[in-house]
């Protein structure tokens, strides 16, 4: 058997950042979860997930020493953003409006893993390379039959969430109809490190800057697209896909970063929409095991760092005489995280119902015209900017 103050369900992101965060602040703090080494050093290759890192995640990274370990030559800042309407409606956000450097970090899965995996490593954090098999308050038992007891256990297992499952927190999830596809092209013209959006009323396309390889200019694709027709790309083989995909993408981008070519194989995910109770007692829930929110505002890996950073200091700021597991410490998360994370929830769901609609009639008229009046009021901009970042 095995005791602990605090366990970290989850070896992801979100899930090293909260068990370094709290080691750093010498908390008695062990991880369980399978123990996966990185996809990193990938050379002219990139990770198939891709973030667009805000402000907020940032510093946090920063806060945490892992910022500087990731190689400065796979991340790309932007520092400009176009939203494309479905009609001519357009929005384009330039880090200097804030007086900011930069917009986002454009920057792979892997790159961020590696330097959190590192770092656990030289903070000595115990790593249980176990699956949880079953949970009661105060303890898990793994699949291999180890017990672990702790005072509080933080769930970053993911969207699907084992420890919440286990605990009976309750939690409501809506399918979007929608699929999510990525992949990575070779752009006939430079990004100028700015990423770029087109709504469309059958789904939400984008294109995140990457450093440039030796095939010429790079993006990572974000497609989400209605099930139906996201079914027909993902049914083609490499070569049809390779043919076809470039023309459908040219419908919507009308030529902005000259001829695509796919580089890369297509990876696809349902999209929905999901909130769960954040805390009972002894229980704390951070990432997507606690919300998901559509990807078109990029801000999904944000909200999970975020979480991870204020449940980090509200634990280690709690009363001396209360536990990490006590209910009121954990009510205090849960409350500080309430407004961002409604706020978000809205913003991208409404978002995604107001382009869903078809593209004529007096809504297509006034959402476009809406980005128009946007694009020349600069407070408006520099509100969006912010709320981009985190700040």
């Amino acid at each position: 058997m095995s005791k602990y103050d605090v366990v970290v369900c989850g070896g992801g992101i979100v899930g090293l950042s909260c068990a370094l965060a709290l080691a750093r602040q010498r908390v008695n703090v062990c991880l369980l979860g399978p123990r996966k080494k990185p996809m990193a050093n990938l050379g002219q290759q990139y990770h198939p997930r891709i973030y667009a890192i805000s402000s907020a995640s940032q510093l946090f990274l920063q806060e945490l020493g892992v910022w500087s370990s990731i190689p400065a030559e796979r991340i790309v800042p932007v520092e400009s953003m176009e939203i494309h309407g479905d009609r001519d409606g357009t929005v384009v956000l330039d880090a200097w409006q804030a007086a900011q450097a930069e917009l986002a970090w454009i920057m792979e899965s892997g790159e961020i893993e590696q330097a959190l995996f590192q770092a656990v490593q030289i903070f000595g954090v115990p790593w249980i390379d176990d699956k949880m098999q079953s949970y009661s308050p105060g303890q898990v038992v793994t699949e291999k039959g180890q017990t672990v007891q702790a005072s509080l256990f933080i769930g970053a297992d993911g969207a699907l969430s084992p420890l919440r499952k286990a605990a009976g927190l309750a939690h409501e999830a809506k399918p979007y109809g929608d699929t999510g596809l990525v992949l990575q092209l070779t752009t006939e013209k430079p990004h100028l490190n700015t990423a770029i959006q087109w709504f469309r009323p059958n789904g939400i396309l984008a294109f995140l800057p990457l450093p440039d390889t030796n095939d010429g200019h790079q993006v990572s694709m974000v497609w989400s697209l209605r099930d139906e027709e996201a079914k027909v790309l993902q049914a083609m083989s490499p070569e049809q896909l390779a043919i076809e995909l470039p023309h459908r993408l040219d419908e919507i981008t009308q030529g902005r970063l000259g001829k695509v070519s796919v580089r890369s194989s297509m990876y696809g995910f349902p999209l929905t929409l999901e909130k769960a109770n954040m805390v009972a007692s002894g229980i704390a829930l951070v990432g997507d095991a606690a919300h998901r929110v559509h990807p078109l505002a990029g801000q999904g890996l944000n909200l999970g760092l975020v979480d991870a950073r204020v449940l980090c200091r509200i634990l280690t700021e709690k009363e001396p005489f209360r536990s990490f597991g006590d209910l009121r410490v954990l009510e205090r998360y849960q409350t500080e995280r309430a407004e961002a994370i409604l706020a978000m929830r809205l913003a991208t769901d409404g978002l995604h119902k107001l382009f869903g609609t078809p593209s004529s009639g007096p809504l297509a008229f006034l959402r476009n015209a809406g980005m128009d009046v946007v694009q020349r009021l600069p407070f408006v901009k520099q509100r969006l900017i912010a709320a981009a970042s985190g700040l």
